[in-house]
Parts: C-alpha cells; structure tokens; sequence
C-alpha cells in the first residue's frame, strides 16, 4: 500500500483529497489528512474507506516526524515558509514531497540533498505556479522545435467569480486567501518589453494596466507580478525581447483599487492607534488631508478622481463611507480593509468562481510574424470544488500520483517545465475539462 500524507486541508485542499481517493482503490492508496481541525479533515474526507483523518499542529514536532516517517509522499498544504522545514525531513528520511508553492532559496539549496536521498521535491505544482508553467512550456518547445524564434510572451492569470455570480460593481469575490489579495502586488514589478527593462513601483502598479480579451469570455484588465525577469532562465528563453506575467482582474478593478493604495490604506507595517474604537469611515477619513467638504469629495481630490462615476460608486459599494464600527483592536489598515471586504466579497450560497488564464506568444518562423493565444476557464462546481480548488488541487494530486507510482524518473528539486512532467499532467487534466484553447493569427 502506497501511503499519501496531506498536511493542511484547507480551501485549495477539497479538489485535492477528492481526486486522490477517487483514486485509492485502483492505486492502492491510504490518504491520511492532517489539520489542526479534525473537523474539517473528517468533512473533506466523508468517511471514505482510504482516507485516515487526524488531527496535527505542525508545531508538535514529534507527531510530525511520526506521521512523515510512514508516509511515502508528503504533500505540503501548508504556508509556504514552513514548506523547507517539512522537505528537510522529507529528505531526512527519503520520502517524495509535492507544494504549489514557489521554490525558495532554503528549497532550492536541498536539491543536491534529495538527489542523493532519490527523492523529488516538487513544487511549483498548482494552479500559478504550476499549470501556467505546463501550459507555457509546452508551447514554447513546441515552437523551438518548428524552428521558430519566440519575440514575446505574456501570461496572464486571475481567480475571478463567473459571470452568473457576479452581482457586485468590483466583477471579484474572494476565492482564494483574503490577506493575499489584499497585499498583492507589493514591491516593484519587473519585465522586458521590446528590450527594454521596465520597473513599476507599487504605488503606479494599477495604473500600469494591459487591455485583454478572451474569445467567449469578454474583456479583461491585467497589471504585472512583481518579477516576470526570472522566467526568461526558468523557460529557456533568456534572449526574448518582451516577457512580462501578470494578474487578471475585471475592468475597472485596478482604477478602483488604485484609490486604496494611494491612500494607503493596503499598508500592513502599522497599527492604527484606537482602531476599535473608530468607524470605517473615520478610519479612511483619517488617510485624506483634513479641511472642509464631506468625505467622498475630500477623497476624490485627494486621488484625482471624479466626485460621480463608476470608481467611486465601487468605493460606496465597498461600504468605505459607512459609520460602522471596526471593531478591531490595534489592527493595521490592511488588515481593517481586508474584514470590510470579506463581508463585501464572500461567496455566496450557490455562488460559483472562475478561473482565467491566458497566454500570448509571438513568434518568427520562415521570416513570417505569428500569433498564438491559448485561454484556459474554468469554473467552479461549487462552494466546496471551486475553480481555484480544482485548479491547485488536481494539479498536485496528478503529479503525487506520477511521483508514487513510478512514471517520474527525475529526482530532486522539481517543476512541471520539463515534458516528463507537463505531457502526462496536461493530458488528464484535459479529461477533467481543464483544457487550452489555442488560436493561431
């Protein structure tokens, strides 16, 4: 029996653990679900005859090491700081492990480690990072070997809500970590276009934004992640004149968000002083120069916007002008922000999410100038296998399932960029709907 340890079963998880014990029988898989709430585990797990529930805190070490030394992979659910923690005993005892996260420097310095151990540490295996390397690749190597020279790639993905659930001015809802949206974007966005380097700093970030559109879906706005420059290594494309990755989001949402971070109100370095004692809208009061007028056209002033129009009936929606108490104590403005727009942006019972992703790769082949889009969406099935659900967790468990199974022969630090991982994980993923369509010009 080959025995599968999860650690963390939460909202990405629920795709993840269905997949895996759909799985079990012809696999011969026991699934042991770790959290620290053994609740959840027992909910997501619904008492299926593979699945082992338990309850784990990470900060009980010995359980830890007890629950990794019988596991023969280990997939990380974890905050992705703990992650080189749990490879370590992963390699400490030669045991496979799978994350959607980036590869951070601690990670990357265990490769020679987990060589020598014959084990894979797979990261970068979700949904961004993960089916955007896939997809990308798969791509880009295909075009190499037509003998084609690629001149620019861009990539843009978006958690989103579908059409039919999107009832509010912002097109968004969260589906995906709250203080991750809130702080994102954050540093400096770097890429290449057309040879030149471009640097945009957080405070113009929103306002730097690429016009998108995909076929069947409608229109979109895109602003750049922080570093697209380390892909040109990670792609085999050091010499392309023009990469840049970034966010998609619905028009008009970037203009709108720009207003709280020109505010500054996105800050999470502080606390507000008395903040539980304070109304929201004394709370964004505070951030605008005092003087005469009402809030709204202090604030429209303030960031150069009209006193009427379409950003600042989103900023009403957002209840940013309300006298509701905050109730929370010493809290940062982030983290004030973020608890007004989880009551504004939760899903609702019946609401379903979206997931968007688009490549456009420009190319040369036989002096001739092509174009290719491929769009992926895919929507939730419900609050539980949201897109973003699917979309991280299929991803990891196809590639545990690789990895247990035998059918990787590749051994240390590891993302799907290389064809033995992104042919097989593209393959099923296009069996569960989760499928590119290209469009060549």
């Amino acid at each position: 029996m080959k025995k599968i340890l999860i650690l963390g079963a939460g909202r990405s998880a629920s795709s993840l653990i269905t997949y895996l014990l759909n799985n079990a029988k012809q696999h011969n898989f026991e699934v042991t679900v770790a959290d620290t709430s053994l609740d959840l585990v027992k909910q997501k797990t619904a008492g299926h005859p593979s699945a082992r529930p338990i309850a784990l805190d990470i900060a009980d070490e010995k359980l830890t090491h007890d629950e990794i030394s019988k596991a023969d992979i280990v997939i990380s659910m974890l905050p992705a700081f703990l992650h080189p923690k749990i490879a370590a005993q992963c390699v400490a005892m030669k045991k496979h492990m799978v994350t959607a996260s980036y590869v951070s420097p601690e990670m990357k310095k265990l490769d020679a480690d987990a060589r020598k151990a014959g084990i894979i540490l797979m990261n970068e295996a979700g949904l961004d990072p993960g089916i955007d390397h896939a997809s990308a690749m798969k791509i880009i190597d295909e075009i190499k070997e037509e003998g084609g020279k690629l001149l620019s790639f861009k990539s843009y993905t978006g958690g989103l809500v579908a059409p039919e659930s999107n009832d509010n001015p912002w097109g968004y809802k969260f589906t995906w970590n709250p203080r991750n949206v809130i702080l994102a974007g954050q540093g400096t966005a770097k890429f290449i276009e057309n040879g030149k380097y471009a640097y945009v700093p957080y405070h113009k970030l929103f306002t730097r934004i690429e016009k998108m559109h995909v076929e069947g879906w409608g229109d979109f706005e895109g602003y750049a992640n922080r570093d697209s420059l380390s892909y040109r290594s990670i792609y085999g494309i050091e010499e392309i004149p023009t990469l840049i990755r970034g966010t998609l989001r619905m028009p008009a949402y970037c203009e709108a968000w720009n207003v709280f971070v020109q505010l500054g109100v996105t800050d999470d370095t502080y606390v507000v002083e008395g903040s539980e004692k304070m109304t929201l809208r004394e709370f964004f009061d505070s951030f605008v120069p005092h003087g005469k007028g009402d809030l709204k056209h202090k604030l429209a002033e303030y960031v150069h916007i009209p006193v009427k129009g379409k950003v600042m009936d989103m900023l009403e929606w957002a209840g940013i002008f309300e006298n509701r108490p905050i109730a929370l104590k010493n809290a940062t403005p982030a983290q004030i922000l973020q608890a007004q727009l989880e009551e504004k942006w939760r899903l609702k019972d019946g609401d379903i999410d979206m997931i968007v992703m688009q490549h456009i790769f420009e190319y040369e082949k036989k002096n001739k100038k092509h174009t290719l889009t491929s769009s992926l969406v895919v929507k939730g099935d419900d609050a539980i296998h949201t897109a973003m659900a699917k979309t991280v967790g299929l991803p990891l468990g196809i590639l545990t399932k690789l990895i247990i199974t035998d059918q990787l022969k590749l051994k240390g630090v590891c993302i799907p960029t290389i064809k033995e991982i992104y042919d097989p994980l593209l393959n099923e993923l296009e069996t569960m709907g989760i499928k590119f369509v290209e469009k060549s010009s």
